[in-house]
């Protein structure tokens, strides 16, 4: 049985996601920086250069070849830019479920490119890899994730109660820790019938997805 990722390509109408490179790091380190991406993960602030080279050059690729996820750099077709990041890791190959994240640039937010990012990831995981089950986790007060949760069919199984740390600015300028609730999703395969033509009437984007 198969129990890791291939190195995959999955284009959208204006998107295409890939392996993270080199060549992301300063743009991966900016995205890590911003505020709101500093409120709702664990990276360490101030995020470097050194440390984007590192997720990239070590961690994406251990664990894509332990078979514990896949770490996708969501880029513009047409600039090449790099918009996000798309995580899928706890991989369980047995019961073939895994959890999935994602970041976005503050510049690309409002485009919908979370949602068809997300949605394009699930689809080549359900239909390439046949995976059973997508979770999500988001923080109780991050609505902008639990949108894109909505958007794409997930359904919210409950609440894990003080499960998630999150950060608040301090008086001082730094980050305090802030314990809140993890709201958690799910997303079968039958989740998905009809919701990328639902996306692409609201947002006006086509609901083309292939990978290779």
């Amino acid at each position: 049985m198969t129990t890791t990722f291939p190195d995959i390509s999955i284009s959208t109408e204006r998107l295409v996601l890939r392996a993270l490179e080199p060549a992301d790091a300063p743009a991966l380190a900016e995205m890590m920086n911003d505020e709101q991406v500093a409120a709702w993960t664990a990276v360490p602030q101030p995020y470097t250069e050194a440390a984007a080279h590192g997720w990239i050059s070590d961690h994406a690729p251990g664990e894509r070849a332990a078979g514990r996820g896949i770490d996708l750099a969501v880029t513009e077709f047409l600039t090449q830019r790099l918009v996000g990041v798309i995580r899928l890791s706890r991989a369980d190959w047995r019961v073939r479920s895994c959890e999935m994240s994602y970041i976005i640039a503050p510049w690309a937010r409002g485009e919908g490119y979370a949602s068809e990012a997300a949605l394009a990831t699930a689809q080549w995981l359900f239909r390439d890899q046949r995976f059973e089950r997508l979770e999500l986790r988001t923080a109780a007060d991050n609505t902008a994730a639990q949108q894109v949760a909505q958007k794409i069919g997930c359904i919210s199984e409950g609440v894990l109660r003080g499960a998630c740390i999150a950060r608040a600015r301090t008086q001082g300028g730094g980050w305090a820790d802030l314990r809140t609730d993890f709201i958690v999703w799910s997303l079968l395969p039958e989740d998905l019938e009809g919701v990328a033509d639902q996306m692409a009437e609201a947002g006006g984007f086509g609901a083309y997805t292939d990978w290779n």
